[in-house]
């Protein structure tokens, strides 16, 4: 099979029918082999009785629908877990992403030798000030974190060999950045497409403002991970040794200054007294349990059996 398209959505019914119809048409234009999943995020309204329609006239379509709203990138996992194509195209259902651009992203994967091709909305129709402005910011500093030079890593529309899809995992808020999730595990000849992005036709957006305080801390958290995740012992460690030996280093000095007074018979305050001997005592005790926390997290490795459990209440 040549392609697999992924289409995950919250309340999309109205734009389901038109995106599918562009979608085939693209497909027999170019006479590719494909499937379309669509993974209904727990949607409210009748997306999953339109996707359920649509299989009845084509068989290509395949659908996951969730019990309840779980988000993008759990709808991308279990995508890519379902996905059999050579290559494989995720997009959203808001029919802003245009499927005409699938011919050239099949190319650059298949011909050109890219791991992954992440699209680029070069000129935008979003809220300047809501979004425009935010997803600048946001992409400049996921490109310092990350080192891959990307001017919009968020971009719903991109193309993936199918070895990839399968060697990463996507959780929490993730999706956000699938590349560096790509770039860590490997695969490292990572492209950008300019594509077309189109006004929405139906519904509103479904993401708030909320999104980009989230991506800073999810772009921290993969940071870590990426940096300490396997040996969470030389961050915690690291700071918890230094820590103990700043402080114990303080409580010698401390001890020794009241020594020093006694002997040359002048009066000094108590030790207990004195406000450096707290601060050195509790720079010691954070130390320990820095240390402590540390040698936990190595035992654990931050893995999780449960993580990407999802209910799926129906599969086709």
């Amino acid at each position: 099979m040549d392609i697999s398209i992924i289409v995950p959505l919250f309340n999309e019914a109205e734009s389901l029918p038109h995106l599918y119809e562009w979608i085939a048409r693209v497909m027999k234009e170019n006479k590719f082999s494909y499937e379309l999943i669509f993974v209904n995020d727990g949607s409210t309204d009748e997306s999953w009785q339109v996707i359920q329609s649509l299989r009845e006239k084509n068989q290509v379509i395949r659908g996951i629908c969730f019990r309840r709203n779980y988000g993008k990138s759990a709808a991308l996992y279990c995508g890519f877990k379902a996905a059999k194509g050579d290559v494989v195209i995720t997009m959203d259902a808001d029919l802003q992403d245009s499927p005409d651009e699938i011919p050239e992203l099949y190319r650059m994967i298949t011909e050109e030798g890219y791991d992954l091709v992440s699209g680029w909305k070069q000129k935008r129709y979003d809220n300047a000030l809501t979004k425009n402005l935010p997803s600048k910011l946001f992409n400049a500093t996921a490109r310092k974190v990350t080192g891959i030079h990307l001017h919009d890593m968020n971009c719903g529309l991109k193309a993936y060999r199918n070895e990839v899809v399968k060697n990463i995992e996507v959780f929490s808020e993730m999706h956000r950045y699938i590349p560096y999730l790509a770039k860590n595990a490997g695969f490292t000849k990572i492209g950008e497409k300019v594509v077309q992005h189109r006004k929405r036709e139906f519904g509103t957006s479904k993401f708030g403002i909320n999104r980009f305080v989230n991506g800073y801390l999810d772009l921290l958290t993969l940071w870590f991970l990426n940096k300490f995740g396997k040996q969470p012992m030389h961050f915690f460690g690291l700071v918890g040794s230094l820590m103990f030996f700043i402080g114990f280093i303080a409580v010698i000095v401390v001890g020794g200054m009241k020594l020093y007074a006694l002997s040359h018979g002048v009066h000094a305050m108590l030790v207990g007294v004195n406000p450096y001997f707290h601060i050195a005592i509790l720079m010691m005790i954070l130390g320990c349990m820095l240390f402590l926390a540390g040698f936990l997290a190595e035992l654990v490795i931050r893995n999780s059996p449960s993580r990407n459990d999802y209910l799926i209440r129906e599969e086709f």
